[in-house]
Formats: C-alpha cells, structure tokens, sequence
C-alpha cells in the first residue's frame, strides 16, 4: 500500500516581483510527524467486571453463545454462529477463555468501512498469540453486514488468529464468492451499536492507507462468555 504523510501543502503567499517580474512561492512548514503511537487512553482500568444488565437480558434473548466486550467506548453484547463458523467460533472462544483479550486494543478505525482489535497491547505492542491460525470458513450464509463480527487475517486465506473486525456498514464486498476468498463472518452484534458508532467517528492517525489509528488508545477490557 501506498504509504501517506500528512503534510501542510497551503500556499501562504503568491508575490509578482515588480523588478525581475519573477513569482515568489511561500509554502507553509511540513506538519510535525505523527507520534510513534496513539496517547494512552485516559481511563486504563476496566470501570466494570461484570457484563451489564442489560447486557445480560440481551443475551438471553439469543438462542446462540454469547460474549459481552467492555470497551473504554463502551460495552458490545455479540452473538455467536457457532452452526455456520464452527471452527472460528471455537478459535475466538480459546482466545477469550483463556483472557487472551483483556487489555488489548481496537488498533484500527477505518470511518464508514470496519474498526478492528484484538491483536496488539497499549503502546501499539504486538501480542503474541499461542494459538495456530485457522482454516478460513468463508463460504456460509452469513454476510459482511453493519454489525457483524469478522476474522481480519493477511492475504494468505489461512492466516487468521486473534484479530477481528466489526463491520461499520454492509461490506458485501469482504463476502467469499466463487470468484475470490473472503473474510470469515462468525457473530453480530444484538446490543451496542451505538457504542461501534461511537468508535468509528474517534479522530485517527493515518499512517498509510490501511493504518487509522484511534488519536486516543480505544481499549478492550476484557471479553467474557455470557451464555
């Protein structure tokens, strides 16, 4: 990917010279380069431990497992397909039994398009990750639409671990077809969508065209199996 740094390219000043006739150009200074990482965020311990009651109704209003992720945005309640992505769910089921997710971040926010976590500590730190990638369970019936939990994973098809994504809007396009792989979709989101909203408008560092980062550290406080 191309990569982009943010420059100030306004033009201050455009002067004809009245002795040479010459044209004068005054360009603003470059912008300072963008911090290493996102600032911590302001509230680094869990406010809660506990799913909340109303995330806990939601729940078990579902017929399928269930997870509650607390977020420093907020708190997400996410039903499982286990029917339709066994493999993955029990994959993101190892990671989230074994606290895998507590403390780690939502490292991408791409606006209008998917937020992503679940693969790296505060300070931009990859986590390492004790579970083996997972073959890709992307011809189902399930679709890439707003609100719904897929696996990020690299070109290779089978390459996905810990990383997942929520899906801001529909994103059919992520959907495997017989022409092209595609992205492995394993849950949706039955309570909290404002709070995805609410991660996809943050202000974010643009590294390169697939690097967003969050300004401020959107954290992941845990993960914990309701139902």
């Amino acid at each position: 990917m191309r990569t982009t740094r943010l420059l100030s390219a306004s033009l201050l000043a455009l002067l004809l010279s009245a002795c040479g006739g010459g044209i004068y150009v005054e360009v603003g200074d470059p912008a300072p380069p963008l911090p290493p990482v996102p600032q911590p965020n302001p509230q680094p311990n869990a406010p809660t431990q506990n799913c909340s009651t109303a995330g806990l109704a939601a729940a078990a209003q579902s017929r399928w497992p269930v997870v509650c992720m607390l977020t420093s945005s907020g708190e997400l309640v996410i039903e499982l397909y286990d029917e339709y992505a066994p493999i993955t769910v029990a994959n993101f089921l190892a990671h989230v039994n074994t606290n895998y997710y507590r403390n780690t971040l939502v490292h991408r926010v791409d606006k209008d398009f998917v937020v992503q976590g679940g693969g790296y500590s505060p300070g931009m730190v990859r986590k390492p990750n004790p579970f083996a990638p997972i073959q890709l369970e992307d011809n189902t019936i399930l679709s890439n639409l707003r609100g719904t939990i897929a696996m990020a994973r690299s070109s290779d098809p089978n390459s996905a671990t810990s990383e997942w994504f929520l899906n801001v809007r529909d994103n059919t396009g992520l959907d495997g077809t017989s022409a092209k792989r595609g992205y492995a979709i394993f849950g949706k989101i039955i309570s909290g969508l404002p709070v995805l909203d609410a991660m996809n408008i943050v202000p974010v560092y643009r590294y390169t065209d697939t690097d967003l980062r969050p300004r401020t550290e959107i954290l992941t406080y845990w993960v914990q199996r309701v139902r």
